[in-house]
């Protein structure tokens, strides 16, 4: 899924490898997400987790209400860069990071009945000073709509929320809001039937609430995307129960605006051709190997489909360390660049220097003006510095 026509990039002005951020296919996505909001009455939140570019950040706070976050480190950037709200949810809070997530958040969501009565002098006294300050609870409404067991929050068994018979509801004095989560890249018929999910189960709360966030894992600026469908259903909800909806879209505030330029290293052989790159599935692409899934290429086919076909691999050490089987219609070469799509989000966030593997740099693109900034490229004091 890609919105910008990458093949007009000119690759030999970047380093390699290279994240590239299409600026105005961001804005397309923030455009959508403002008009959900505005039809619908939702507030509507950058989940930072999926795609935290701050250069971006004036560009996204001028569209969204906020931030939301899964810890401290994310909420200070929140905080730092992007303005309006700061929403914060940890399946676990320590109490040295709750301190400093209370001076600085506007939402603070619990996982369990036992952590927020745990810290409920912490709450009392952060609320003393900043009376604005909300809680919440993240419930389980234990219905499952993933597909791939590792991205389902309501799988059996999960650490994530609170099902109702966990529930206490002697210790919802100073709740205002629920948050529930249960989707991963999917459209409205899922979020449909999660809200009947949990009607049903916790129906009888929600008057009692002053919000509900409905989350993240909605595809809402992908096209087909049935947007008109969300906006009834969020103006039903809140009328219904007199509360605001807030909406946490990670991936589709990137969904088709970047992608991962690399480069041919080596060419072998060992029962098929096999091309060595520069990146790394485990380093750079971490979801090839835990969804899995297989990225496209600009320009190549599926295995078979074109005349020369290749396994291409990461230069770890790590023997899965394989993007996947590809075919092109000429032979590749070393020293070609390679563009991988649709590679925004789920990336630069959970890149990592095993082997000492070197970062992606990260560059900014125009796509209707064609400037090209590099914001920023990594080298041995980044991989040092993670260490001791």
């Amino acid at each position: 899924m890609q919105f910008t026509d990458f093949s007009r990039l000119d690759v030999s002005r970047l380093p390699s490898p290279c994240y590239v951020v299409d600026e105005v296919a961001v804005e397309r996505n923030l455009r959508i997400l403002r008009q959900v909001a505005d039809a619908s009455g939702a507030k509507v939140l950058a989940a930072l987790k999926a795609f935290s570019m701050w250069r971006l950040a004036p560009l996204v706070a001028r569209y969204l209400d906020g931030t939301c976050s899964s810890g401290l480190h994310e909420a200070q950037l929140g905080s730092e860069y992007y303005g309006g709200e700061v929403h914060v949810f940890s399946a676990a809070y320590s109490e040295a990071s709750l301190r400093e997530i209370l001076s600085l958040a506007d939402h603070v969501v619990f996982n369990s009945c036992s952590q927020w009565q745990r810290f409920a002098p912490l709450v009392q006294a952060a609320r003393a000073q900043r009376p604005g300050l909300e809680f919440g609870l993240r419930i389980n409404p234990e219905h499952s709509e993933g597909t791939v067991p590792l991205y389902d929050p309501c799988a059996p068994g999960s650490r994530l929320g609170i099902p109702l018979s966990q529930l206490d509801e002697s210790t919802l004095e100073g709740i205002s809001g629920l948050h529930f989560h249960t989707l991963c890249e999917q459209d409205f018929p899922p979020l449909q039937r999660t809200l009947d999910a949990v009607e049903a189960k916790f129906g009888h709360l929600l008057p009692r609430m002053k919000w509900v966030n409905f989350g993240g894992g909605h595809h809402i600026t992908r096209p087909g995307y049935q947007i008109g469908d969300l906006v009834a259903r969020i103006k039903a909800f809140s009328r219904k129960y007199d509360v605001q909806v807030y909406l946490e879209p990670g991936e589709a505030v990137a969904i088709g605006t970047g992608v991962l330029v690399a480069e041919v290293l080596d060419i072998t052989w060992n029962q098929m051709q096999q091309a060595i790159l520069d990146t790394s599935a485990t380093c750079h692409m971490p979801d090839i190997l835990e969804m899995p899934y297989r990225p496209d290429i600009l320009g190549a086919g599926e295995a078979d489909a074109l005349a020369h076909g290749y396994r291409l691999g990461g230069l770890t050490c790590l023997a899965g360390d394989v993007i996947g089987d590809y075919s092109f219609d000429q032979p590749l070469q070393v020293g070609q660049r390679l563009v991988f799509a649709d590679m925004a989000h789920y990336t630069m966030v959970k890149t990592s220097t095993f082997n000492g593997t070197q970062l992606p740099a990260i560059a900014l693109w125009n796509s209707l003006t064609d400037k090209l900034e590099i914001v920023r490229e990594f080298g041995y004091n980044d991989f040092r510095e993670r260490l001791s």
